[in-house]
Parts: C-alpha cells; sequence; structure tokens
C-alpha cells in the first residue's frame, strides 16, 4: 500500500522509519506547508514533497495518509482525505473536540475508509501480555486502578513551537501525555459513569495544565485515579498501571511503563510469573507500536476489517480527557 504524510514534525519520522520496515507498506509522498521539513524525507525515502494536500491526493496513487499535524488540523484534513477515498491513521488525540471527532468518523464511514488512531502503548509486550491476563479473566473483578505519568517537559520543548501547550492546537498533560494511559485504563477497566479532576498550571509558561489528578468511577463500580504531570524535576520519573483485582495485583511500570514491576496472581504459578517477567525483560520495546499500527492498517485493508485502534477507540479516550477538562473547570463531578 502506498503511503503520505502530512506534517513532518518530529513524530512523522517515527510513521516514516515504520513503514520503511514493512514489506508491504512504501512512503511515496509528505505534505508540510514549510518545504524545508520535508527535504528529509525526500532524500531518505524518495517521497515526493508537496505543500498543498489536494496536490498529493490528486497526483499521487495513495492508498493511506497518515496525519502527523498539530491536533487542531485533525479534522479538517482527515474529512479532506476521507472525501478522497484514502484511509486515515491519525496521531493521538483523534481531535480536539468531541464534534470533529464525529465529523471524522461520521467522513469515513459515508466514504467507506478505515480509520486508525495512534495509540501505540497498546502493542507494547508487557501491555499485550496483561491484556492476555485480563482476557482470562485470572484478575477476578477488579476493585480499582491507579494510572500515573510523572514526566519532564521543560519550557523549551513548549517553545519550539506556537501551538505548543495551546487550548485549540494541543493541550496540556492529559490530552498530550497522558491520553495513552488513559486509553489503556479504558481499555483495561471499561466505560466510564463519573469523573473528577483538579488540574493547575504550576511550571511551564503555556495555556493548558502541567499537572491533573482525577478519579474516576467505572459502570462496573471499579475506582480509578490519575495522576499526570510534565513538571518533574529533572527528568521522567514514573509511567505506571496498576490494577487490583479479587485474585491478583498487577503493575506496570518503570519510567515507561515497559515492565512488570509487581505481578502477583492467585491461578498463576511463581514460576510462570517469573518466566513472563523476564521475557518482558529480554525485550521491553517488542515491535515499536507505531509499526504495529500501520502494519495493522495494511493488513485491516486485505483482511477486510476494521482496524486494531478504531476512530471509536480514539473517541473515547478523548471524551475522557474533556470530561476531566470539565470537571476541573467547573470544580464539579461530571457525569458520563
Amino acid at each position: 500500500m502506498n503511503f503520505a504524510i502530512v506534517g513532518c514534525g518530529f513524530i512523522a519520522k517515527k510513521h516514516a522509519t515504520s513503514i520503511d520496515k514493512i514489506d508491504a507498506a512504501k512512503l511515496v509522498a509528505v505534505c508540510d506547508k514549510v518545504p524545508a521539513t520535508m527535504e528529509f524525507y525526500k532524500e531518505k525515502y524518495d517521497a515526493k514533497p508537496y505543500t498543498k494536500l489536494e496536490q498529493v491526493l490528486e497526483k499521487e496513487d495513495i492508498d493511506v495518509v497518515c496525519i502527523c499535524t498539530p491536533s487542531g488540523f485533525h479534522a479538517s484534513i482527515a474529512v479532506q482525505i476521507a472525501e478522497a477515498k484514502k484511509h486515515i491513521i491519525v496521531e493521538k488525540p483523534i481531535a480536539m473536540t468531541i464534534e470533529d471527532t464525529n465529523k471524522i468518523i461520521d467522513a469515513c464511514n459515508v466514504n467507506n475508509v478505515k480509520l486508525a488512531v495512534v495509540h501505540p502503548n497498546r502493542f507494547r509486550p508487557v501491555v499485550q501480555e496483561l491484556r492476555k491476563i485480563m482476557d482470562r479473566g485470572l484478575l477476578g473483578k477488579i476493585s480499582h486502578a491507579s494510572c500515573i505519568v510523572n514526566w519532564n517537559r521543560n519550557q523549551e520543548y513548549y517553545d519550539q513551537a506556537p501551538w505548543r501547550g495551546t487550548k485549540q492546537h494541543d493541550g496540556g498533560v492529559l490530552m498530550n501525555q497522558a491520553i495513552h494511559n488513559l486509553d489503556l485504563l479504558l481499555w483495561f477497566i471499561g466505560n466510564p459513569e463519573q469523573v473528577f479532576s483538579m488540574e493547575a498550571t504550576r511550571f511551564r509558561n503555556i495555556e493548558a495544565e502541567d499537572v491533573s489528578v482525577g478519579t474516576i468511577k467505572f459502570d462496573s463500580g471499579a475506582i480509578g485515579t490519575v495522576e499526570a504531570s510534565t513538571t518533574v524535576y529533572p527528568k521522567n520519573y514514573e509511567e505506571s498501571l496498576t490494577i487490583f483485582g479479587e485474585n491478583g495485583t498487577v503493575k506496570i511500570g518503570g519510567t515507561n511503563a515497559l515492565y512488570f514491576e509487581h505481578l502477583d496472581i492467585m491461578d498463576m504459578s511463581d514460576y510462570e510469573i517469573n518466566e513472563l517477567k523476564e521475557s518482558i525483560k529480554a525485550d521491553p520495546w517488542g515491535t515499536p507500536g507505531h509499526q504495529w499500527i500501520i502494519e495493522d492498517m495494511v493488513n485491516a485493508n486485505n483482511e477486510n476489517r476494521n482496524p486494531a485502534v478504531t476512530g471509536v477507540d480514539g473517541k473515547n479516550a478523548l471524551k475522557l480527557v474533556l470530561s476531566f477538562y470539565e470537571s476541573a473547570k467547573i470544580n464539579q463531578p461530571v457525569y458520563y
């Protein structure tokens, strides 16, 4: 399948590298309003550069377009691509509002094109193993879960581009960093019923939040807590997900949530637990998440199925972030 990338900033290189590693995929075009940003892709991948998306869609034989622009532009670009009958892989968040998200999903449905959202943490080896544990019901009934992202993003990070840290095009730590972990929380625990959140902008000179703490009540009765920040000194400190069940406790942790920090399950022997821990340590990153998602799009097309991370999945993660924002704004619980 032939791929194009729209928006040639930092994250686009992950898409290009992943496309290059997949035999059934080829990067044929890139698009950015700043010509200089496309030189790398032209030289390394022989991708044709365009400054207008309509030129890419009209002149090139494209099957899939990867959207890597600032988040606030996702919706208008995605609708244009869908109307051109091209499949879409869009970086997180899928959009900045539910209204824009619905426009994307509706355009893809009307034009019969596939839509995948980049939530690559689902494909980390340790997360895939936890998914198997949950699918087997080994934890039993869940009482509560904890999601933590305490990272560092200094002022220089936000000053790289004028859209970073804005509410219109980027959002804060929940929208930009912790949304991946919120996606996992939803994937493992289920649908929220009620949320309450407090947030602040403590250290960074940005419009959005740099620290947030919230709680979730799920429709199952389980409780969740979320702690996220980009204020940690001097570097990333912790990314973790802990699930407490009646028959087991699991914590995925470390700086980037790559390892089983705690694994204690009634129906798993010590030998089985140790073997699983060691297998993860041997290859904690596995196949990069972006490569998983791009290859899955190829396979979804060949197998005539939905991608692994759908537009609805992206919408659910966005809705949780926006619910936290609303709760913090009104200082009241928000009901789903």
